[in-house]
């Protein structure tokens, strides 16, 4: 019998181009990931209207599977903190 893979979260940081603030938010998520196991998606929120509207004011935005955890600036303890936690863990926070 097989064992089931372990949930790897899914990091989704919402920005733009030009973006300092959302290139300084990679770069503690690529240190982050030096550490830490997690899938990473990066949406330009130029290219979709509902995103330029919901994310417009307040980017970067990063979620962990789905849930809306980092603003304008990302903790790096708390980024990884997050994504050591289980994942039944991971919503209390």
């Amino acid at each position: 019998m097989s064992r089931p893979e372990a949930h790897e979260p899914l990091v989704v940081l919402y920005g733009r181009e030009g973006c300092h603030l959302c290139e300084d938010a990679l770069a503690v998520i690529e240190r982050v990931a030096r550490r830490v196991t997690f899938s990473l998606e990066q949406r330009d929120i130029d290219g979709d209207d509902r995103l330029l509207l919901r994310y417009l004011e307040r980017i970067p935005v990063v979620t962990i599977d789905g849930r809306e955890r980092f603003e304008l600036f990302v903790d790096e303890d708390a980024l990884e903190q997050a994504l050591r936690k289980p994942k039944r863990g991971r919503g209390r926070q």
